[in-house]
């Protein structure tokens, strides 16, 4: 089951500009109420449609909110003038009052309560579900430590929030003073029992897994959320074996939306290449794979014999899918 088919109708309640890249929205629930119950780390997916009656383009973006406060939710955008679009609508169209629609909240990234400690690196927009999960921690007590980095001061998304809220616990670095996280240090010196989150772009999230699985850290205590836009190319064409339907994969749609918009529902939680929820098997394929993904291995990317269409491509003659 997709996480569309379980939705929620919300109306926006303010729109604020934090920075000149970045805006935060605030959803509450249309008709009054307190919306579901979530846990830091949780992220909806947000339904935006250019006009009535058009495909929406559903959007995955992490809840900033603090978990003890379900009267609305918050997310915020980073702006991406390079995009496919859903960014520049969220900054440009959304307005307070809109009503909208997103999904029930989904935690792909969630917190281990069994740590000692929970320590953190963010980076960029890459803050916004450690502004839910610091809250969380805080109201329970638990051991957590921050390290957040990000181009300029004028980049820092509530970098001094958090500062005010958690003191000590956060460290601030500017890319543009020279400053950096002395990772391998921060990394040998945490007690037993540290579990690790990270949060940020794909350099940085691989940066810090590969420093982490050289300092021996096993792989059940790093957590980490990247959510990976479907990226352009070429138009393709894909049959699906089991609906024997064949469509058009246009330039700037995914793989995922191009099977909804034929009428198939396959399932997902994230749109990100993720969670696994849309892996699909491939019947046949005369070309070549553009994996984009976090959930196949390599070895099954180089198999051919799976995909994930919530962001991977396909260039080539001909491709069957086991839809």
């Amino acid at each position: 089951m997709s996480a569309g088919t379980t939705k929620l109708d919300v109306t926006v309640a303010d729109v604020v500009p934090v920075n000149e890249l970045v805006t935060r929205f605030h959803f509450r629930p249309t008709g009054g109420g307190q919306l579901p119950t979530f846990s830091g780390g949780a992220h909806v997916v947000v339904e935006m449609r250019e006009h009535e009656g058009a495909v929406p383009r559903l959007n995955p973006y992490s809840l900033m909110s603090s978990p003890l406060d379900t009267s609305e939710y918050t997310i915020s955008i980073r702006r991406d003038d390079q995009g496919r679009g859903g960014s520049l609508f969220m900054h440009r169209r959304v307005k307070p009052g809109d009503r909208m629609v997103i999904s029930y909240p989904v935690n792909l990234f969630s917190l281990d309560l069994r740590a000692k400690k929970h320590l953190m690196i963010a980076g960029g927009i890459g803050i916004t579900p450690f502004m839910a999960q610091t809250a969380q921690l805080a109201a329970a007590g638990g051991n957590f430590e921050l390290h957040y980095a990000c181009r300029t001061a004028a980049l820092f998304t509530y970098g001094d929030v958090l500062t005010e809220r958690h003191g000590r616990r956060i460290h601030l670095y500017h890319d543009d003073r020279g400053e950096k996280i002395e990772l391998a240090n921060l990394l040998s010196s945490q007690p037993l029992g540290t579990h690790l989150y990270i949060c940020g772009p794909a350099p940085m999230i691989d940066w810090v897994r590969n420093t982490a699985a050289a300092a021996g850290w096993p792989p059940e205590t790093v957590h980490y959320e990247h959510f990976a836009a479907p990226q352009p190319g070429k138009p393709f064409d894909v049959t699906l074996a089991v609906t024997g339907k064949t469509i058009h994969v246009a330039e700037q749609q995914s793989l995922l939306e191009a099977i909804e918009a034929a009428g198939v529902d396959p399932p997902y939680l994230c749109r990100g290449g993720v969670c696994g929820q849309c892996e699909t098997n491939v019947v046949s394929a005369d070309g070549k794979f553009l994996h984009n993904d976090h959930w196949l291995s390599e070895e099954e990317h180089r198999s051919g014999k799976k995909i994930m269409p919530c962001v991977s491509r396909f260039e080539g003659r001909s491709l069957v899918l086991e839809r």
